[in-house]
């Protein structure tokens, strides 16, 4: 079975779904996640982290990044060491997304 880091990207609606969604089968597939939250709602992504901690998941498996899109989300979609991104936002900025991805 091939590991990988598996990027998500969240709007500021969109965290605990994507927390259930594609979080939970990603860690439980043994994959370590960064999850870089809408920089207009990052504490609950902080929390996640520190729960998943708590529970005794290994250092590095659950990644939090904050920051603006256009900084690190782009530096996300462009890294060469992960191979999926997960995007949950505008059209407009998953085709940027998308594009970054696709180039790397």
């Amino acid at each position: 079975m091939s590991f990988f880091i598996f990027s998500i990207i969240t709007n500021p609606t969109g965290l605990v779904l994507m927390l259930s969604w594609k979080v939970g089968p990603a860690l439980a597939a043994g994959n370590s996640i960064v999850l870089k939250p809408s920089e207009f709602t990052p504490l609950s992504s902080l929390l996640f982290a520190q729960l998943t901690a708590e529970a005794g998941f290994p250092a590095g498996a659950v990644n939090i990044v904050n920051g603006y899109g256009s900084v690190v989300g782009e530096a996300i979609s462009t890294h060469m060491g992960i191979e999926k991104v997960a995007f949950t936002g505008s059209t407009v900025v998953g085709r940027r997304v998308m594009n970054a991805a696709a180039n790397t």
